[in-house]
């Protein structure tokens, strides 16, 4: 597969490395159009046979929009920013959970044009159809084995997506259920607009506002100037995962959950023609997984192809193996550190002190930190990569 985005017109210099991607989420893409960016050769194989569209909305930080920016001089950030999500004007309103009554209104932080933040709806893999069955690894090359057409590929790298590590572990390396789980949706504003009770919402274009329980959140969107609209309820679950982690979810559960809540929540529920129960579980070093309540899931994964893309050209063809080490640790600690923010924020929440609240409605925001959304990952990666390669030469 070609890929597209140019670094000021070419891609940097051949490196004569090759990387077979497997799985075009935002990690394997993104990791695919760094490495062209470096100099890499690059080929992606994704197993879904059509753009899939998934019913949630996934978030980028500032952390992410720096990545996006550099991408074919900025052209790809602004495609980005003229479809995702303008709070600019709304903000995020925190509702207390029973009253309805706003505690908090988070204000949305000025925009840097440099480092753009996007919110917006997740699609799913590219039209490719490939599904990998083996990886092998012989000391110099490493490589995958196709079904569709039983052909054997070589590269001196690949990224391994969640269903590889089977493949290439050996054995199954089988999912911990983190004891939540998240009901998701996403729906035409037709009945919201029909219903006095909730037209409000997609009468004010993108909105953004979230209902804080005892171990329980929801948040609700509309995007897309009010035409779509979507939400998600993170809550307890100690359910079985084992076939997976995703199943059709069902309204009358949700409504429990919801039993006792300010009466809106359910009046946006029970618009939703049908929602995806997806379970929250923990696996293994190459998903490094996160809670949606961390907001960067899928801006780590984008840090993590800048970085290894970097860590490859430094290195060179003839320290795959360096490079790849390098990378880790490069990436261990602060991906650990920022994994653990999805916990606290849940915690935050769902452990609410309402006296604490009314006293600073600011305890309740969604953090922001500046150790993670100030981070320029290509920037970190170049400083940092001849001090800590050295420890694996």
């Amino acid at each position: 597969m070609a890929i597209t985005v140019e670094t000021n017109g070419v891609p940097g210099p051949p490196t004569g490395i090759n990387v077979i991607v497997v799985g075009a989420g935002f990690g394997g893409l993104t990791a695919a159009i760094e490495c062209h960016r470096q100099g890499h050769h690059v080929e992606i194989y994704e197993s879904f046979p059509e753009l899939k569209i998934l019913g949630d909305i996934i978030s980028f930080g500032p952390n992410a929009g720096r990545i996006f920016y550099r991408w074919s001089n900025g052209k790809i950030a602004a495609k980005m920013r003229a479809v995702s999500i303008d709070l600019s004007s709304y903000g995020f309103k925190i509702h207390k959970y029973d009253t309805g009554e706003v505690v908090a209104h988070q204000k949305t932080p000025q925009l840097d044009p440099n480092a753009p933040v996007f919110n917006g709806h997740k699609p799913r893999g590219i039209a490719r159809d490939c599904r990998v069955v083996q990886y092998f690894e012989d000391g110099e090359k490493a490589g995958i084995e196709l079904e569709s057409h039983y052909s054997r590929l070589s590269s001196w790298l690949r990224w391994r997506p969640l269903k590889a590590r089977t493949l290439v572990l050996g054995y199954e390396d089988k999912p911990k259920s983190s004891g939540y789980a998240v009901w998701r949706a996403w729906f035409p504003n037709t009945d919201m607009k029909a219903d006095p009770r909730t037209a409000q919402f997609c009468d004010n274009g993108d909105t953004f506002n979230g209902w804080i329980g005892p171990d329980v959140h929801f948040l609700f969107s509309t995007i897309k100037n009010g035409s779509d609209c979507c939400w998600v309820l993170t809550h307890r679950d100690e359910h079985d995962i084992e076939e997976s982690w995703s199943f059709p979810g069902r309204l009358e559960d949700v409504y429990k959950v919801l039993e006792g809540w300010d009466p809106m929540c359910k009046a946006i529920v029970e618009k939703t023609p049908s929602l995806v129960d997806w379970k929250i579980c923990l696996l293994g070093n190459s998903a490094h997984p996160f809670l949606p309540t961390s907001a960067q899931g899928a801006t780590q994964a984008l840090e993590d192809g800048v970085t290894l893309a970097i860590c490859l050209k430094k290195a060179g063809k003839n320290n795959i193996s360096a490079a790849v080490r390098t990378y880790q640790e490069i990436r261990y600690e602060r991906v650990k550190a920022v994994q653990k923010t999805g916990e606290t924020t849940r915690d935050m929440w769902h452990k609410t002190d309402w006296d604490k609240v009314k006293e600073n409605p600011k305890a309740i925001e969604l953090p922001r930190e500046d150790w993670i959304m100030g981070h320029d990952a290509q920037k970190h990666a170049e400083a940092v990569f001849d001090g800590t390669v050295k420890n694996f030469l």
